[in-house]
Order: structure tokens, then sequence, then C-alpha cells
């Protein structure tokens, strides 16, 4: 094992722009993986990549919005044909959708969440798992929440995208158990971005842990060394696990 525990893979990570994406883009550039960093905005990648590689690390940009299906479905040839493999993939990319009661929410609002939710992450699975199994240990990692329970009321579109989320990654565990490759899920919880702003706009985001708390857990799941495969990895019971550790 090399002292750097991603010494040397290619993690794609979508939504690294901002929040939990670009804690995590910096956290696997730190710990030596080569990071594709896929976002919207070209500017904020831009800051991103000047960030990582002033720190000694590497990237590359790749600008592509997850609504566009065809562009997401030749991902996976493009990678082959650049790098030959993909040792980890991060879907953290997501939107909060409308608040609302559920007749009140039209098919628009409705089908966007679950187009970039849930369907664009089963095509980043479709599209990558070619070249996730040409690593000696891809790994597969997406982001969930507490709302895909369903107790939560206005938050239908939502709830239902991570629901269908942690089916779909829980299904693709069991499809590669018997290859290299290990997909899981992380609730990260309650957590400082502007997604969770927008959703409770009088909360003090001082109260709740940055991003960058939430990066090792990613890292642990990203290495080559992690068993872990079809699981929801909720972060506060992993940090309290940590801190029981070092006592």
């Amino acid at each position: 094992m090399t002292s750097k525990p991603l010494e040397g893979r290619i993690a794609l990570i979508t939504g690294a722009s901002r929040g939990i994406g670009r804690a995590v883009a910096l956290a696997f550039a730190r710990e030596g993986a080569h990071v594709i960093l896929m976002a919207r905005t070209q500017g904020a990648l831009e800051e991103l990549d000047d960030e990582i590689r002033a720190a000694g690390g590497s990237a590359t940009l790749l600008r592509l919005d997850l609504r566009n299906g065809e562009k997401l479905d030749a991902l996976g040839p493009t990678l082959y044909q650049r790098w030959g493999k993909l040792d980890i993939l991060v879907g953290n990319a997501g939107i909060l959708g409308p608040l609302s009661p559920l007749g009140h929410i039209t098919t628009d609002a409705w089908q966007d969440v679950i187009n970039i939710n849930l369907t664009a992450n089963w095509r980043l699975i479709r599209t990558c798992d070619p070249v996730l199994r040409r690593s000696d240990a891809g790994r597969a990692i997406f982001v969930t929440s507490g709302a895909a329970s369903g107790k939560y009321a206005y938050w239908g579109p939502y709830a239902a995208s991570k629901a269908g989320l942690e089916a779909l990654v829980k299904t693709y565990a069991h499809e590669v158990e018997r290859t290299p490759v290990r997909a899981n899920l992380i609730n990260p919880g309650a957590t400082r971005t502007g997604m969770r702003a927008k959703a409770f706009p009088g909360e003090d985001p001082q109260t709740l842990p940055p991003p960058e708390a939430v990066a090792p857990l990613f890292v642990e799941l990203a290495s080559p060394e992690c068993t872990r495969n079809g699981e929801v990895v909720n972060f506060r019971e992993w940090q309290a696990a940590q801190k029981a550790e070092d006592a």
C-alpha cells in the first residue's frame, strides 16, 4: 500500500464544481488520484483545477450537463480511449427540485428531478461499467439522502429519486459482486452546502459540518482495499466509529 491510498487512480466526479463534489475532488487529488472534474459551470471547474494543480495534483475538466443523455452515453468509450479504464466513479451531482405537495408538482419539475438524480446515474453506470471492470479495483460511489425513506412531507420528487437511486446502486452491486468492482452509497446527512441552504433557509449553516468533513469517507470507499459492496454508509455513524477507534 502506498502512502497515498489513491496513488495513480483515475477518478470521475460529477457535480465537482461545488459542495461535496468539490471537496471530494480536492481530497482525491491530494491522495494521488487524477481527477476528472465534471460539472456544467466551466469557470468554477477552472478555479478548482487551478487549486488542484497548485497543490501538486492533476485534473481533467469535463463540462457536461447530466440532462444530455447522448453525451453521457459517449463518456465510457471516451474514457477507454484516453485512459483504458476508470478506477473510481463518484455520482454526486443532483438537484433538490420543488418542495411542494405532490398534487402541486408539475410534470416538467418531476421529470427534471428524476432525470438528473436517477436516470443520469443509470446512464453513468451503463456507460462506465465496462471501464470500471478494466480496473483492478473499480469503485462506484453515489450520494443518497435520509429523504429516501419517504418520511418527509413535500419532498416527493427528491425522495423518490433517491429511493430509486439506492435500489439502482444496490442492484448494480449484486451484478458486480463476482468482479473487482464495488458499488456503495453515502448518506452525508445535513451538510453545509448550497442545496441544504435552499431546503432550510432559516438554518444556521455554521451548525453543520462542511463538505470537507465528509470527503475522507469517500476516500475510504474509493480505495482498492475497501471491501464494502451494496451498502448505504451514513456519514454520522462512520464518523462516530472513527472517533471511537481514535479514543
